[in-house]
């Protein structure tokens, strides 16, 4: 797990490999993430959007962005987290992803963005 604090807002992120989704065969490596959003502001945040850069180790980058997480544009109190679940499709064994959340302050309405730190993919066979 890799987590990473910026304004106030810790980012955890947790990766999968999911071999029953894959076919390696045919290039095609899903990987799942769980990210944990804690707030350890005084105030209230809205996570208004969200902006991937995916890099896959055949030298490919993508990058996604949109509102929100998994349809969801969440409310995280103060001292609260907001768990989600999501996924990654890559073209080869191995990758990366890193971004920012677009946050807004729910008191003041002041928008500012949260770091998501850099996480690794890697299907489990390329270790060995």
């Amino acid at each position: 797990m890799v987590s990473k604090i910026s304004e106030g807002i810790t980012i955890s992120v947790e990766t999968y490999y999911q071999p029953e989704y894959s076919n390696p065969v045919n290039s095609e490596f899903m990987f799942a993430y769980r990210i944990t959003i804690l707030n350890s502001n005084a105030f209230a945040v809205k996570l208004l959007r969200r902006h991937w850069h995916i890099y896959d180790s055949n030298g490919s980058l993508r990058e996604v962005e949109g509102e929100g997480v998994v349809g969801l544009q969440p409310q995280i109190n103060p001292g609260q987290s907001y768990q989600y679940l999501s996924g990654c499709n890559l073209r080869s064994e191995i990758g990366k992803m890193y971004g920012t959340y677009l946050m807004e302050n729910i008191n003041t309405k002041k928008e500012f963005k949260v770091i998501i730190p850099s996480f690794d993919m890697c299907a489990p066979f390329k270790l060995n």
